[in-house]
C-alpha cells in the first residue's frame, strides 16, 4: 500500500513538469512555423517572377488557416470591417435594400427596397435591373461586390442606372447612403384574441428593449398568452439573449455559463432585472435554423420550463465568438468559449475539435449525448441542438417548387403582376386568382422552363446498375416504360403542386405590395406549427402537463 501511495505522489509530482514540457513545445513548433511563413513571404517577395500582391496572398493564407477551425472564426480586414459591424448592431449604410443574382439576366436585381429609405424613397422596386453604379457595370459581378459599392458612408450620393421590366431603355436615379437600422421585430400583433405573436429575426443591439415594448403594447391589447418565432433566427449577441428571457423569469437566475481555455472567457450570466410576466402560458416556434443566440432563449426557457417549444430540432451552435482587432485596423471573430444553459448541457451539434478535411467535421450521433434535467426534472439532452417538446409533421416542398424558385420563375412573374395592377386586397384576405395562375403558367411555357425529377435520376442510376450487373436485357423493357412514365410532365406537375405554388407566389407579390409586415401576415395563416401553438395554448391542461415531469 505504501509503494502504491509513494508511486501516486511520484505521479503527480512530476505532473507540472510534463505540462510545462508540453507547453514550451508547443510554444516553440508555434515560433518555427511562423518564421517559415515568415521566410516563404519574403521570399517570394524578392525572387518571385512577378510582383506579388502582399494583402490579396496573405488575406488568402489567413483564409485557407482559418478554414481548419470552426465556420465562425472569420477574418475581416480593414475594408470588410462593416460586414462585422452589421452582424452585431443590425446597422450600416447604403440605399436599403435586399439583392440578388438573377440567373437568367446574369446581373443583380433589387428584390426588397426597405419602407422608408432611400431605394424605395427614390421610387426603385423590385424586380429592377441594375445596369451601372457610379457609371461602372455590374453586369457579371458577384452581389457581394455590388453590395460593396452600394454601402458607403452616410450622407455620401452614388448614381444607379436601371432597367425596368415593361419600360423600355435605362432610368438614372441619385441617391444618398443613410444609416440603415433593420428592425429585429418585424412584426407583433394579436393573432387571437388573447394570443399574442412576436417574431424575432435577431438578435442585435437593443432587441430585447424591442421585445421588452411588444410583450408590454400586446398585454395592453388583451394578450394572455404569447407565441415568440425564432425560426430561421440565426442568433446575434448573447447578452440580448439573456435580457430576452429575464423578460419572463425571475432576477438572479443563472441563463448561460461560458467555458473557455482562458480565464477572461468564463463567464456566468444571470438575470438582473424584476420580469415583466412570469405566469403567461409561452410557446417558442423553432426550426433548423434557429441558432446560437436563439437556441439560448429557447432552451433557456426549456430548462427553466417556463415554455413550450415548437417546431422541428434546431441548428446546434453551443460556441460563442469573441472580436479582437488586429494589426492594420481588421479584426478577428474567434470562437473563445462553449455556452451552457441552465441545465447544465451545451447544444452544440458538430465536434470542431476533430476537423476531417477542408473544415468538415461530423455530428454528434444521438447516442452519444448525455442525459440532463430540467428545473422541474423533465429529461432534456445535450449535442444537437433544442429537440422541440412538440414536433409536428413539416411539408416538404417538391423538386418542381425548387427549380421554380432558382430559375426566378416566381420573382420574375410577381415583377409583372406589379406592371398591371395598381393594388391589391390586405395581407389577411389576398389570393391569387384563376386567372392569375394560368398566366403562370403560359410564362413557363414561353420560356421553355423545365426540370429535373428525383425519380428520373434514381432510375437513371438504376439503369448503370443493372448494365454493371450485366441485367441490362433482362430489365431493358421495364426501365424504358419507367423512363417513358417518368418523363418531367409539366401540366401535369404544375396542377398536383398547384396548391404549393399559388402559395409561394401570393407571398411574392404580397412582398411587392405590402412589405415584410405583409408578407408575415400572410405567412400566419396557414402555419403548421403557429396552428399547433394555438391549440396549445387554449389548452390549459395539455400546456402543464408537458411541462411536468412524465411519473416514473
Amino acid at each position: 500500500m505504501k509503494r502504491k501511495v509513494f508511486t501516486l505522489l511520484l505521479i503527480l509530482a512530476t505532473l507540472p513538469t510534463i505540462v510545462i514540457k508540453a507547453d514550451e513545445k508547443h510554444k516553440f513548433v508555434l515560433s518555427r512555423q511562423m518564421s517559415i511563413m515568415n521566410s516563404i513571404i519574403k521570399d517570394l517577395n524578392l525572387f518571385y517572377v512577378d510582383s506579388i500582391m502582399p494583402e490579396i496572398l496573405i488575406n488568402k493564407s489567413i483564409d485557407a488557416m482559418l478554414n481548419n477551425l470552426d465556420p465562425y472564426t472569420e477574418y475581416y480586414p480593414a475594408s470588410k470591417a462593416d460586414e462585422l459591424k452589421m452582424m452585431t448592431t443590425g446597422k450600416y449604410a447604403g440605399i436599403g435594400s435586399v439583392i440578388r443574382f438573377h440567373t437568367d439576366k446574369k446581373t443583380t436585381v433589387l428584390s426588397e427596397p426597405y419602407e422608408g429609405m432611400p431605394a424605395q424613397k427614390a421610387g426603385l422596386k423590385a424586380g429592377d435591373v441594375l445596369v451601372t453604379i457610379d457609371g461602372i457595370s455590374v453586369k457579371g459581378m458577384s452581389t457581394d461586390s455590388v453590395s460593396d459599392r452600394l454601402r458607403g458612408e452616410p450622407g455620401t450620393t452614388l448614381t444607379i442606372e436601371y432597367e425596368r421590366p415593361g419600360k423600355k431603355g435605362t432610368h438614372k436615379v441619385k441617391l444618398q447612403r443613410e444609416s440603415i437600422a433593420l428592425p429585429a421585430i418585424p412584426y407583433y400583433g394579436l393573432v387571437k384574441e388573447n394570443i399574442g405573436f412576436v417574431q424575432l429575426n435577431s438578435f442585435t443591439d437593443g432587441c430585447a428593449k424591442e421585445m421588452r415594448r411588444a410583450i408590454v403594447e400586446l398585454k395592453k391589447q388583451g394578450a394572455t398568452s404569447f407565441i415568440i418565432d425564432l425560426r430561421s433566427n440565426g442568433g446575434g449577441l448573447l447578452n440580448e439573449a439573456v435580457e430576452i428571457v429575464n423578460l419572463f423569469v425571475p432576477k438572479d437566475k443563472i441563463i448561460v455559463t461560458t467555458k473557455g481555455k482562458i480565464k477572461q472567457s468564463n463567464e456566468v450570466y444571470k438575470t438582473q432585472k424584476a420580469p415583466i410576466d412570469t405566469t403567461s402560458p409561452i410557446a417558442i416556434l423553432v426550426d433548423g435554423q434557429t441558432a446560437s443566440a436563439s437556441e439560448i432563449v429557447a432552451g433557456a426557457l426549456q430548462d427553466l420550463d417556463r415554455a413550450v417549444i415548437i417546431g422541428s430540432r434546431t441548428f446546434g451552435k453551443g460556441l460563442v465568438q469573441s472580436t479582437r482587432e488586429v494589426t492594420g485596423g481588421g479584426y478577428l471573430k474567434l470562437t473563445t468559449a462553449k455556452y451552457y444553459i441552465p441545465s447544465g448541457r451545451c447544444v452544440q451539434a458538430l465536434d470542431y475539435s476533430h476537423v476531417i478535411d477542408q473544415g468538415k467535421t461530423s455530428r454528434v450521433p444521438d447516442s452519444l449525448t448525455t442525459v440532463y434535467h430540467t428545473a422541474a426534472g423533465r429529461e432534456v439532452r445535450d449535442g444537437g441542438g433544442i429537440r422541440p417538446d412538440i414536433e409536428p409533421k413539416s411539408e416538404e416542398l417538391s423538386t418542381l417548387l425548387f427549380y421554380l424558385m432558382q430559375d426566378m420563375a416566381i420573382f420574375d412573374f410577381a415583377t409583372e403582376y406589379t406592371l398591371k395592377h395598381g393594388s391589391i386586397a390586405p395581407a389577411e384576405t389576398y389570393d391569387i386568382t384563376d386567372e392569375d395562375y394560368e398566366e403562370f403558367k403560359k410564362m413557363l411555357k414561353s420560356r421553355n422552363f423545365s426540370y429535373d425529377l428525383i425519380s428520373v435520376k434514381v432510375l437513371k442510376d438504376l439503369k448503370e446498375a443493372a448494365e454493371f450487373e450485366g441485367f441490362s436485357e433482362i430489365v431493358k423493357d421495364e426501365i424504358a416504360s419507367l423512363e417513358k412514365k417518368l418523363q418531367a410532365n409539366l401540366d401535369h406537375s404544375l396542377t398536383h403542386f398547384e396548391a404549393d405554388i399559388r402559395k409561394i407566389i401570393a407571398d411574392e407579390i404580397i412582398h411587392r405590395y405590402h412589405g415584410q409586415r405583409g408578407r408575415i401576415i400572410y405567412s400566419l395563416r396557414e402555419d403548421t406549427d403557429l396552428n399547433e401553438a394555438y391549440r396549445i395554448l387554449e389548452n390549459e391542461k395539455e400546456y402543464k402537463e408537458i411541462l411536468t415531469p412524465a411519473k416514473k
